[in-house]
């Protein structure tokens, strides 16, 4: 597995502009999984539809960059 930082907003109607910045760290074996991992759980939090997510970018981190334990656990084991 490896770690990756998936970044972009999502349409939010409860805030005055109307967008809500994220950054989530997920453990998945590529890019593009990392990516519908991302959508789906913003989905299943926040009841959003994949149209109401926009991803602006999605990098591959350093194991020892990741902050988040469970995906540190999930790439490195410890």
């Amino acid at each position: 597995m490896k770690a990756f930082r998936v970044v972009g907003t999502f349409n939010d109607a409860r805030q005055e502009k109307g967008k809500q910045p994220f950054d989530i760290e997920i453990a998945d074996v590529s890019a593009e999984a990392a990516k519908e991992q991302t959508l789906s759980t913003l989905g299943s939090r926040h009841k959003l539809k994949r149209w109401e997510i926009q991803i602006a970018e999605v990098t591959e981190i350093a194991d020892a960059d990741i902050t988040n334990h469970l995906v540190k656990y999930k790439v490195t084991g410890e």
